[in-house]
Order: structure tokens, then sequence, then C-alpha cells
């Protein structure tokens, strides 16, 4: 199959601003599609191992059911910080800063208005790629700078997402990006009969309010051994601390591989349909969510999702980064530029 030309189609307005629905198609005849709104991957149709294709990606039907409601940040680009500040605190260069408090008593995902609620400029349209970015204003939800910030979606022949970032500051503050996929890869059902292998011999254990604890400790001996492949099943209802503060996987593991360097995070796979997902990164931790909280939230063709439908495998720095200094440091300088690349691979066998 040929290359199909990217296709971009006009999918309404923000506060003012035009969003588009940009559809990249590549040799393989698989279809990813992305908005400008939030940078949302809105669905991934990839072919199993009879050829049929499926959706394997969570999302709506339109801007205005993202509009609506985004509480599940279904596969948003979450910042100017992703996952959780220990009630809203941190301290740059021996400033205070008080975040929004919008996860029971903490900060979570970019605040009120993160990215993820914002239309991104588009910068660069390929056959198999596009580039957004924006530019964060000093004080946007009380963070210290003003962050110039582009992510790169590419769509390869190889049946690979590349997500590729970059970011500069002009003043010492924090940022930790990711992309919030969820991953079904039937397309149907719950994730719970998906087999699942990390690789991460360590986790950050939280506490009651999903803070980490500043621990880091051995996955051996809990349910968060997937050093092997297990079925994300076997143990998420465990009667253990962990599952049991978390409603299954909701936590940081650490992934095993020299910090800022480009590793394996992990694989996925879904017997029934043969597809197969291999996931890198040059994040130092992954955070695994099973999607313990999706119950009710409305999907594509107007359905509500269930419970674990989905699962996430969010490449990042650990939550609470600022609060913790001995995780790796998320603090940017002036002059300094960070750069992530993450990918997740498709294949059927």
């Amino acid at each position: 199959m040929e290359t199909v030309a990217l296709k971009k189609e006009n999918w309404g307005t923000h506060e003012g601003q035009e969003v588009f629905l940009y559809t990249l198609t590549n040799a393989l005849g698989s279809e990813l599609q992305i908005t400008n709104y939030g940078g949302i991957m809105v669905s991934f149709k990839t072919a199993d191992r009879e050829g049929n294709f499926a959706d394997v990606l969570l999302g709506k039907d339109s801007l205005a059911d993202y509009l609506k409601d985004n509480g599940c940040y279904l596969s948003v680009i979450a910042g100017r910080y992703a996952n959780r500040i220990c009630k809203g605190q941190l301290s740059v260069e021996g400033k205070d800063y008080q975040l929004a408090i919008n996860n029971g008593e903490n900060f979570l995902h970019g605040g009120a208005k993160g990215f993820d609620q914002k239309v991104w400029d588009v910068t660069e349209e390929a056959d198999q790629s596009i580039t957004i970015s924006r530019v964060s204003p000093d004080g946007e939800e009380n963070f210290p700078g003003a962050v110039t910030v582009s992510v790169k979606f590419t769509l390869t022949n190889e049946n690979e997402i590349v997500l590729e970032y970059k970011a500069t500051t002009d003043k010492t503050t924090v940022i930790n990006f990711t992309s919030h996929p969820y991953f079904n890869l039937k397309g149907e059902g719950n994730i719970e009969d998906h087999e699942l292998t990390l690789n991460c011999k360590y986790f950050t254990p939280i506490d009651e309010t999903c803070i980490p604890t500043g621990e880091i400790i051995s996955v051996k001996g809990t349910p968060f051994d997937f050093t092997s492949p297990k079925l994300i099943g076997k143990e998420i209802d465990a009667d253990y601390e962990q599952n049991r503060i978390g409603v299954g996987y909701d936590h940081n593991l650490v992934i095993d591989k020299p910090l800022g360097e480009y590793g394996l995070i992990g694989e996925a796979y879904e017997p029934a349909s043969g597809r197969f997902l291999q996931a890198y990164t040059t994040e130092p931790g992954v955070q695994l969510y099973t999607g313990n909280w999706l119950e009710g939230d409305m999907g594509k063709n107007q359905t509500p999702h269930i419970k674990r439908q989905g699962f996430c495998m969010e490449a990042q720095h650990y939550p609470d980064s600022p609060n913790n200094p001995h995780f790796p440091s998320t603090e940017l300088k002036p002059g300094e530029t960070y750069t992530q690349k993450t990918v997740y691979k498709f294949s059927a066998k």
C-alpha cells in the first residue's frame, strides 16, 4: 500500500482558535488521528494477526465531547507538570509556589487548565508527521518561567507512533511532560486479559492520597512484578496495600536503564488478536495506570467506558519529584533544552 498524504479537517473552534483533526496513514494501512486541542491522539487503527483493523486507543467522538469533560485525560499531552505534586506546593530556587489543588488535596496533570485544555499551534505538517507547539507564559498555572514547548508526532512505516518533545525556559522552572494514551489491543472489553511485561525492577509506593512516600522499593514479591510476562488482571485486586490505594495499578515504576538514555519501557500482548505493543522512552519512569476510574466516562460512539477498558504506560519523570530531591530532577534552567523521545511500536504475532 502506498503512503497516503496527510489529511487535515476542521474540527471546530475553542476560545476563538481553530481546532483541526489530522489523519496520518502509513504504508501498512495503520491510521493515527491527532488533534491540536490538547495534543490528543484521538484514534489509532491497526491490524491484528488476521489483518483486521481495530481502534486500539480510547477516545471521544468530537471536539465538543472532549470540551465537556476530559477528567480521564484520554490520550492528552499532560503538562506543564504531569502527574501529582503534593498539596500543589513546590519551591524553585528558594521561592515557594502554590499550584492548583485539583486531585483530592493534590495537584495533577498541569492543574486547573493544563496543556490538555489548550489549543496548540501546528508548526509543521508532513505526510506522516505533525508538530504542535505553544508558549506557556510565565505564571501560567502559577509556574515560574515562560516555557516554549513542541511535540512532534510521527507515524512510521514500521508502525511506530513516535513522540519527540523539546522545551526551553527563560527562568528556572520544573517540567514533566507525558502523553496519556489508553490502550486496548483488542479494541473492546477490559484489559485484564492483556499480558504485560515491564523493564522495571523498582517502583515508588504511594500514600493514601496517591503521593509517593519517597521510597524506591523492589517489585520482587509484590503484585508490581511484571519483569516476566503476566496478565494485567492476575494480581490487580491483590490484598496488598498499594493495590488497595490505587484501586488497581496507578503507580510510577522505575525503568531499568541509565538516566536519560533511550530504552525499553515494556511490552503488551493481547492473545486473541495477536496485537503486540512495545514501548520505549528516554524518560526515567513509567506510570502504569489500568483505567480504574473510567467507568461511566463517555467514549466513542456515545458509549460509556467500562472500568479498566484501557491501560496506560505514561513515560515521564517520577510524581512529586520537586519535593523529593533524591528523585531524578525535573528542573529546567535558561540555556538548557529539555528533550524526550517516546515510541509506541505495534505489530501482531
